[in-house]
């Protein structure tokens, strides 16, 4: 959106803002700019691709002037931030995101129904001529600062390691720069409302809002599916986790009110609307995760050895799940105790996933609910990675009057359940989830109501001058 001399508002869209926005200027963009000179751009949301752009800019001319101010400062004005963002010019903000089914399933292949959720990474900065990248972390009251062509060494200007925080937004320059992506210096701060180790994707939300703000800063042409690539690739050859897709991906791609699904052999996806009754509540069992030194990186191997095994049988399969389940059975015992299981949950997840797009299109509630259910007995038996504590929150969860299904969410080892629940009952359910709990164990929990939420954009405005009148 462009704010132009007579005050109003001219919306567009366009691959390149800085290149279209000097179009305007000099005459050579659209008729209204030509006779109503263009002052600045005050607003630009990244989209997936030109129809959803083409749609969005249907939508916003569709609005008054008061809705379109409100588009252009309210979101910023509205979300109680530190007074320190004042001072900066561009806001990316990333949501983390919760798995609803399909877990372990993206670096197998298989399809996943993630969903970003409004929580978020609230990223400030004001670019720099300067390389040095100048980055402070509010909530850990940290700052460091690190020279772009010193990112490889995971360094400070002083020679120190980079602290372990840093090395996510270190980690997607360096992984930019070997795309042949241009860098420039900044100085930024971030704070977060994601709850670290939780399995939330906190890591990737902080990823791919540095990434979005690269992205704007250096006029990237990349769409937000490639930009989720970039963050995987920092965070598997950079910080050393051999995390899939699918947590990045979510957080970029985001859709309102729609889990994703999103397969991640042909990457190809699209959003599943869930039913306005229904409410996503993650509960936190404030038992902490660590993946780069957990068994993450060990059940990832077990599935490559699965695989490797299987191949005897199926030589033409390239992962776990292009393998049926009736096809597993018929050798599933030719694998050593341990692959078998890992295995056998993977591919059975896999049929889940599949199976629960037809019950969510048929709003069949329940049955969706039962495949949750399931999937957790999976991780539990199968996968191993749940805990004595997020196997008793589960099964409090579904007891509880309303609960169509709860699992654990993430990759285990601790962090969160999330729940599918009907919304008229959700007060209810948190309070008699978390009052038993504490009854059974003495120890408290957080709980999260949640709503499917947009992916990453990043927002601008003027400091010097406001255009509302």
């Amino acid at each position: 959106m462009i704010l132009c001399e007579n005050q109003a508002f001219y919306t567009g869209w366009t691959k390149n803002i800085s290149l279209r926005f000097r179009q305007h200027k000099i005459g050579n963009g659209s008729r209204y700019t030509k006779k109503n000179k263009p002052v600045k751009v005050v607003y630009w949301k990244t989209c997936k691709d030109k129809s959803t752009a083409m749609k969005k800019e249907i939508e916003i001319k569709k609005l008054t002037r008061k809705q379109k101010e409100r588009l252009i400062f309210g979101r910023r004005n509205s979300m109680n931030l530190p007074v320190d963002f004042d001072q900066f010019e561009y806001l990316s903000i990333a949501p983390g995101r919760v798995n609803i089914l399909g877990e372990h399933i993206d670096y197998n292949g298989g399809s996943v129904l993630p969903v970003a959720i409004d929580r978020y990474v609230y990223l400030g900065a004001n670019k720099s001529n300067e390389q040095i990248i100048r980055i402070t972390a509010l909530d850990l009251n940290q700052t460091i600062s690190f020279r772009i062509d010193e990112i490889e060494k995971k360094i400070d200007v002083r020679g120190n390691p980079l602290p372990d925080w840093s090395l996510y937004p270190a980690g997607v320059f360096w992984a930019a720069s070997k795309q042949n992506l241009r860098i420039s210096g900044f100085e930024g701060i971030f704070t977060s409302t994601i709850p670290m180790g939780t399995g939330l994707s906190s890591s990737a939300a902080v990823e791919v809002a540095f990434a979005a703000l690269m992205r704007e800063f250096c006029s990237w042409e990349i769409d937000n599916l490639e930009l989720a690539k970039i963050c995987q690739m920092a965070e598997n050859q950079f910080i050393g986790v051999n995390c899939g897709l699918m947590d990045q991906f979510a957080s970029a791609n985001g859709v309102q009110n729609s889990l994703l699904f999103f397969n991640t052999t042909t990457l190809d996806w699209f959003p599943v609307e869930l039913p306005d009754n229904v409410t996503i509540v993650i509960t936190n069992s404030k038992i902490p995760r660590s993946l780069s030194n957990s068994a993450y990186n060990e059940r990832r191997d077990s599935c490559e050895k699965a695989l490797n095994d299987l191949r005897k049988n199926y030589p033409n399969r390239s992962n776990l799940c292009q393998i049926s389940i009736s096809e597993f059975e018929e050798v599933e015992k030719e694998l050593e105790e341990t692959l078998q299981k890992r295995a056998k949950h993977v591919i059975h997840e896999c049929a889940r996933v599949n199976q629960a797009i037809n019950f969510l299109n048929d709003n069949l509630l329940f049955e969706f609910g039962e495949l949750m259910k399931a999937s957790h007995n999976s991780l539990r038996d199968l996968y191993e990675v749940s805990t004595p504590e997020l196997d008793l929150l589960v099964s409090i969860a579904n007891k509880i009057n309303g609960c169509y299904g709860s699992r654990l969410t993430g990759a285990g080892f601790g962090g969160c359940i999330v729940s599918l629940v009907q919304s008229e009952t959700v007060n209810k359910f948190v309070e008699e989830l978390e009052s038993t709990y504490f009854k059974k164990t003495g120890k408290e929990i957080e709980t999260y109501v949640c709503k499917a939420s947009d992916g990453v954009i990043v927002e601008w405005h003027e400091l010097s001058t406001s255009i509302v009148d």
